[in-house]
């Protein structure tokens, strides 16, 4: 089946739709070994793909790829020294094998991303990937704030910011109702979303992610597993 070879980058882990136009804009994406310069031009699994002169491996022809509803209240890891819940405590035992892509923490409930392929895992998690991870994230003081008064808190996360000496990217961000809002990230550092919200002063009470690249949880439900 063909398929506009930006959103097959996007569905292969390679490049964001938005990254893979650029490349393509730039000239450095051939198509069975012509430089091409149409985002929408349609490719085939058959068909050699290179960027920057390098052909890239098609996942979808050696690869499996999940979707798991994480649950709040375990880890993301095969093994914890303190034996807490893990999430290969809950996958059935036919998926108990694969590798996990990034990571929710232990309090964080929602889409997580599994494979059979360790460098798919490893492609998917790079910032340069520029996969966007968006999340429905509760927070503390948002319900007594006007919609003035928690733009202006929310500034700092939205220009990026530097905190005891990481960098944080810019993150996109719209208030829901109240004190829920809808945040998309594209780095994904450990607890990023906690560490940046806490420091403004709007704690995250929870936190669901509801999307990675192009895959979306839907009506996934908590424990359940699929193929993407």
């Amino acid at each position: 089946m063909a398929t506009r070879i930006a959103k097959f980058l996007s569905e292969q882990g390679i490049l964001s739709r938005r990254a893979a136009e650029q490349a393509i804009a730039n000239g450095r994406i051939k198509l069975n070994g012509k430089i091409i310069t149409i985002p929408a031009t349609l490719v085939i699994d058959a068909d050699k793909i290179e960027i920057d002169g390098k052909q890239i491996k098609n996942f979808a022809q050696h690869s499996k790829l999940y979707l798991f509803h994480k649950p709040i209240g375990c880890l993301t890891t095969a093994r914890d020294p303190l034996g807490r819940k893990t999430i290969y405590d809950i996958l059935p035992k036919e998926y108990k094998c694969l590798k996990y892509i990034g990571r929710l923490d232990y309090n964080t409930s929602g889409l997580l991303l599994m494979t059979s392929d360790g460098e798919l895992a490893r492609k998917m998690t790079l910032p340069s990937a520029g996969l966007e991870r968006t999340y429905i994230a509760k927070l503390g003081r948002a319900m007594t704030m006007d919609d003035e008064m928690f733009n202006r808190i929310i500034k700092p996360a939205k220009k990026g910011i530097k905190i005891n000496g990481i960098i944080y990217r810019p993150m996109k961000m719209e208030r829901i109702d109240g004190s829920d809002a809808k945040i998309t990230i594209t780095e994904g550092k450990k607890n990023e979303i906690r560490i940046v919200f806490e420091h403004i002063g709007l704690p995250v009470r929870k936190l669901h992610r509801i999307s990675y690249g192009p895959y979306q949880i839907s009506s996934l439900k908590p424990g359940q597993i699929i193929p993407a």
